[in-house]
């Protein structure tokens, strides 16, 4: 089976393929459009670009599609980061799943609450253009101990799970 990844980033399809190569399922990248703010502002944006990418997944034709996005949840307590991902199906099913959050420095978020995309945010402050396909912005503030790419295979293990024993 070839699973769709909504995404070509390579955090997000390194981190399905990791764990769907234990099912024998191969995986193709693509670019699909989360349908939602370019830096989502909520839980329920956030979530609502998984489920735009996996559906999108499957509308290409591909039996499973699994979407996955990173956003930012205001709260009393400071901005978090937040993750979430969903896996749809031809069937029309769609199980989805959200990962740990981590709050940001003022920092980091007094930018990103006045426009400025968290990714952008993250690339100027380390100097790395490329830190949303690599570690992320989890992975630098917890000083590598859980990256980008852990975050969205535990999500991946969520779904997988949910997936199998629903669709058994």
């Amino acid at each position: 089976m070839i699973v769709g990844v909504g995404s070509k980033n390579p955090a997000k399809v390194q981190a399905v393929s990791s764990i769907v190569e234990s099912l024998s399922w191969q995986v193709e990248g693509m670019d699909v459009p989360s349908l939602v703010s370019a830096q989502p502002f909520s839980d329920a944006e956030t979530r609502k670009g998984a489920v735009n990418r996996a559906i999108g997944c499957v509308d290409a034709g591909f039996n499973i599609g699994i979407g996955l996005e990173g956003g930012v949840v205001d709260t009393p307590d400071g901005l978090f980061l937040c993750n979430w991902g969903a896996l749809a199906t031809k069937e029309q099913n769609t199980y989805v799943a959200s990962g740990a959050k981590i709050l940001l420095p003022k920092g980091i978020s007094d930018p990103v609450r006045s426009g400025i995309e968290l990714g952008d945010v993250m690339a100027e402050y380390t100097d790395n253009r490329d830190v949303r396909k690599q570690e992320g912005a989890v992975g630098i503030f917890t000083d590598g101990w859980i990256t980008r790419g852990d975050m969205f295979a535990h999500i991946v293990r969520l779904l997988i799970g949910q997936y199998k024993f629903y669709e058994k």
